[in-house]
């Protein structure tokens, strides 16, 4: 019998965040029950049924790392951070594809609504249609993230350029697309500190 397809987590946790106020502190630094944005998501990340955890980090990462110390996970540093989103997508892609897998499930870690269940939602979706088509979160038919790309899309990734993420790559992959709807949860990023305030967060001053 044959396995089922496999799903590693990309967590995006490398922007510089340029919506937030420059005083209100680091986005993915905001406390969120009980600590930094980020760690809760690598958490939420771990506590699905995937089969690793990768977390691309680029502006400011040495408080990034600070924030997911002791997790058993793998960080991937993006130095070319700066040109878009597209590169941290191709680095963590890379790096998920190197480790054996079939899916790779892209989480913007500033998406505080997104839980492990609505995770393995996405995977079981993946694993029914044997690796071979794209997930994607939905809102009453809007579509959102995060989203499973499987590996054949991988040179597709890697040729993506600018301030493009996986949107684009839907668009025009010309796979099957298959929608799972998970509330407001996919459309809901908090990008700004009135955001996190009303996701429930805390936002935290840098020092």
């Amino acid at each position: 019998m044959r396995a089922k397809p496999n799903v590693s987590i990309v967590v995006l946790a490398a922007g510089a965040a340029t919506r937030m106020s420059s005083n209100s502190g680091h986005k993915l630094l905001a406390m969120f029950d009980g600590m930094p944005l980020v760690r809760r998501s690598a958490l939420i990340a771990k506590a699905s049924t995937a089969l690793s955890v990768i977390v691309v980090v680029g502006h400011r990462q040495d408080d990034i790392r600070e924030a997911l110390t002791g997790l058993s996970l793998h960080v991937v540093p993006n130095p070319d951070y700066r040109v878009g989103i597209s590169s941290s997508l191709a680095a963590g892609f890379a790096a998920a594809v190197a480790e054996g897998a079939d899916g790779v499930l892209i989480l913007l870690a500033d998406m505080p609504g997104v839980s492990a269940n609505n995770l393995d939602q996405l995977i079981d979706a993946f694993q029914v249609a044997n690796g071979a088509s794209i997930v994607c979160a939905v809102s009453q038919g809007n579509r959102g993230n995060p989203v499973i790309l499987p590996r054949s899309l991988n040179d597709s990734v890697l040729r993506l350029r600018g301030d493009i993420g996986a949107r684009d790559l839907i668009r025009t992959s010309g796979l099957q697309v298959i929608e799972v709807e998970m509330g407001t949860a996919a459309l809901t990023d908090v990008d700004t500190a009135e955001a996190i305030v009303a996701a429930g967060g805390i936002p935290v001053e840098d020092r």
